[in-house]
C-alpha cells in the first residue's frame, strides 16, 4: 500500500498538479472530474454529468475490461478524482486503487442496482478436475452475475445514484444532475418496453452465447445457455458441449451468439459442427473501432434486433 502511495504521488508531482476539485483552475473544464472503470458506467456519467463534468475512462476502447491493469497515472487519477465510479469484483485493480488512494467520492454500483445471483452450472472452471482450468483468478465475481447494464431499469438505477452523487461533489449544479438523470431514466424505460415487446411472441426462447454475459436478458422470457462461463476465456467442459448439441437440435437454435471483444472460435466451432449460423451480440461492456460511432442505446438496439432474427420474433 505504501508503495501504491509513492507512486501515486509521483505522478501528481510529474503532472504538476493534485486532486483537481470541483472549481480548481486548470483542470480540463475547470469541472468536476469524474474517472469510470468501464464502458457502461462512463455512458451513464456523460449523461448525467453532461458538459458539467470531465470523465476519464479507465478501460480504453478495444480493451477488453477483465483483463484491465492500471498505469501508475491511471492509478493517480483515481486519486485525485472527485467521483470514481467502478463496479466491486469485476476488476480487481481497480479495487485496489479506489481501497488504497481514493481520496473523492467512490460510488460502487452493484452496492445501486440489485446484482442477480450468477446463473448456476456455468462454472467451467470449477468442473475441471485434475488440471488446471487456466481462468484467471481476476475473472472470479464471486455468486453475483456483474453484468447488469444489460438491464436498462438497473441502467436507470444506477443513473439516479450517480445523479446524487454528483449532487454531493457539486452542490450547486445538483438540479441540472437530477433533470439529466430523468432524462437518461426516460430513455432507459422506453429501451425496456421495446424489450419486452419485441421478444413477448417468439418461435422460440433458447438462446446460446458466447459466454455467461446476458443472464439480465431473461427478464425478457430468453433461456441463455452460454458456452463459456462469466469470464469471456473460461473453457467450456466436452459435456458443456455435448449439452449444447443437444440443445441446438432439440430447441431448433438457428444462430450462435459471439461478441466484439472475445474471440469468436467456441462460437464458430459450434456452429460449423451443427450447420448453423453466427451473429454477434454486444455485451457492451466496451466500444470497439468497429462501434466507436455507436453508444449504449444504439447497441442495446442492435442486440434486440438480433434476437428477434435469430428467435423468430413476431414484430
Amino acid at each position: 500500500m505504501i508503495r501504491v502511495a509513492t507512486a501515486v504521488a509521483a505522478a501528481l508531482a510529474l503532472s504538476g498538479c493534485g486532486a483537481l476539485g470541483v472549481g480548481d483552475p486548470g483542470g480540463p473544464g475547470s469541472g468536476v472530474t469524474v474517472v469510470t472503470a468501464f464502458y457502461p458506467l462512463e455512458y451513464v456519467v456523460e449523461r448525467v454529468g453532461g458538459d458539467l463534468v470531465d470523465v476519464e475512462n479507465l478501460t480504453a476502447p478495444g480493451g477488453e475490461p477483465h483483463d484491465l491493469s492500471l498505469s501508475v497515472r491511471q492509478t493517480a487519477e483515481v486519486a485525485g478524482a472527485d467521483l470514481v465510479v467502478y463496479l466491486a469484483d469485476f476488476q480487481t485493480a481497480v479495487d485496489d486503487a479506489v481501497e488504497q488512494t481514493a481520496e473523492g467520492e467512490a460510488l460502487e454500483a452493484g452496492a445501486v442496482v440489485d446484482l442477480e445471483p450468477a446463473a448456476e452450472g456455468h462454472d467451467h472452471a470449477e468442473e475441471e478436475t485434475g488440471e488446471e482450468s487456466g481462468e484467471d483468478e481476476s475473472h472470479d465475481h464471486g455468486p453475483l452475475d456483474p453484468h447488469f447494464w444489460l438491464d436498462p431499469l438497473r441502467m436507470a438505477e444506477l443513473g439516479d445514484a450517480v445523479a446524487a452523487s454528483l449532487g454531493r461533489v457539486d452542490g450547486d449544479h445538483a438540479d441540472a444532475y437530477s433533470a439529466n438523470a430523468a432524462e437518461l431514466r426516460a430513455d432507459l424505460e422506453s429501451l425496456d418496453t421495446a424489450y419486452a415487446d419485441g421478444l413477448s411472441a417468439c418461435d422460440r426462447t433458447t438462446t446460446v452465447v458466447s459466454h455467461d454475459a446476458f443472464g439480465y436478458l431473461a427478464k425478457y422470457g430468453l433461456d441463455m445457455e452460454p458456452i463459456a462461463g462469466l469470464s469471456p476465456d473460461a473453457e467450456p467442459t466436452p459435456s458443456d458441449l455435448a449439452h449444447l448439441q443437444e440443445v441446438v437440435e432439440e430447441d431448433g437454435i438457428t444462430t450462435v451468439f459471439s461478441e466484439r471483444l472475445a474471440s469468436p472460435r467456441l462460437t464458430e466451432t459450434l456452429a460449423d459442427d451443427m450447420g448453423i449460423e453466427t451473429a454477434v451480440l454486444d455485451p457492451i461492456e466496451g466500444l470497439t473501432d468497429e462501434t466507436a460511432d455507436e453508444d449504449y442505446l444504439s447497441l442495446m438496439e442492435s442486440n434486440l434486433a438480433a434476437l428477434e432474427t435469430a428467435n423468430g420474433c413476431a414484430t
